[in-house]
């Protein structure tokens, strides 16, 4: 139960449901301002982004990078931080990856510099997650405001690094070389055909893997037991002996690891090289994809799989609606953020309510009988 006298299902499914109609309906009204139809614009959505076995590959690929910066909010939230970091966190993780790639991949076989990178890409993630971790828990500055100007130096010092370090001498664009074609993540399409030429490679299957390491630490060990009562009563957990400054730290670097793991599902799954801006909004849309999933696994995956959904569909309603911009499903993630996370519990006064006169009507249905 929660402060509207709610239980856990209704928190946990009916509110998510009835906030996300609502950013549905009201993006539904601004399709309908642009000339189009409401809803053939989202039957030919949903006919892309899940019916279509190649646009649900590219869900897919899309969800993998959510998960990841979905668990790095979320488990910074069990312990009362708002990491509004995972943007730059996944940055620099992509980073730490392309390093060991550059240094390795040509001497190293595949099965071995490939864990390494992942490694690489959660050491770098965890450290820059760790400084405003420490300076929230040693110094008192605000977690949201560290993060969000850590988001900032990570775009500034990239740009510097990539333009001035890593591009090859003669190239243009503004990336690394290309990873040796031994440290490319295999694709699912190798063992699923189906799925036809998408990008979806094994870094979903190491996203399942986090979310479920995820509910077993938060929910069935004594650190996660920390963590959640340093969340939820910081006092108590002092009291009880509980380090919160040590939990803060070992929190964020944590959320930062899982943030800069994102990096590989994009980089060594898709494009196979570091480039500019590469992160392209994943940490922010984890902070939706955290709220909207309650930070628990299965909200989570599913929220993630619904916001790679709404950029694949998106994308195909873009080509076959040029009346609808590519701009308007941002607009449409927003409104998904706005109701999920800051109007959240818009819906709860009215639905305790209900849910008191159906209780009521039920006892005395009872007494009568």
């Amino acid at each position: 139960m929660n402060q509207h006298n709610l239980p856990r299902w209704a928190t946990g499914l009916v509110l998510p449901l009835l906030n996300l109609m609502s950013a549905l309906l009201v993006a539904g009204v601004v399709i309908f301002a642009l000339g189009e139809s409401p809803t053939e614009s989202l039957a030919i959505m949903v006919k892309s982004a899940f019916l279509n076995p190649e646009g649900l590959g590219y869900t897919l690929f899309y969800a993998s990078t959510f998960i990841f910066t979905g668990l790095a909010v979320a488990f910074a939230l069990h312990a009362g931080l708002f990491n509004i970091g995972a943007e730059g966190q996944m940055y620099i993780g992509g980073l730490g990856m392309t390093l060991v790639l550059l240094g390795l991949d040509r001497t190293l076989p595949g099965w071995l510099v490939i864990p390494l990178a992942v490694l690489g890409s959660a050491a770098f993630g965890a450290a820059w997650a760790y400084l405003p971790g420490y300076l929230q828990a040693r110094r008192g500055s605000h977690i949201v405001v560290t993060t969000i100007m850590f988001n900032f130096i990570a775009s500034s010092l990239m740009n510097y690094i990539i333009v001035s370090w890593l591009i090859p001498a003669g190239q243009q664009t503004t990336n690394s070389r290309q990873f040796e074609k031994s440290a490319w993540l295999p694709r699912l399409n190798e063992w699923l055909p189906m799925l036809g030429q998408t990008p979806v490679n094994i870094s979903l299957l190491m996203a399942l893997l986090a979310l479920a390491v995820y509910a077993v630490v938060v929910w069935r060990t004594p650190w996660g037991y920390g963590v959640r009562t340093v969340g939820l009563n910081p006092h108590a957990a002092h009291y009880a002996g509980i380090s919160i400054q040590r939990t803060i730290i070992g929190v964020m670097a944590v959320s930062g690891a899982l943030a800069g793991m994102a990096a590989v599902n994009s980089e060594m799954g898709s494009s196979h090289h570091l480039g500019l801006n590469f992160t392209a909004g994943a940490g922010f849309i984890g902070i939706a994809v955290a709220l909207m999933g309650r930070n628990h696994p299965v909200g989570i995956l599913l929220s993630a799989i619904l916001f790679g959904g709404l950029i694949q569909g998106g994308f195909d309603l873009s080509l076959e609606k040029p009346g609808i911009p590519p701009e308007t499903f941002i607009f449409i993630q927003g409104l998904i953020i706005l109701f999920c996370g800051a109007m959240e519990n818009l819906y709860a006064p009215a639905l305790a309510s209900l849910l008191k006169k159906f209780s009521s009507a039920g006892k005395d249905s009872k007494v009568a009988a």
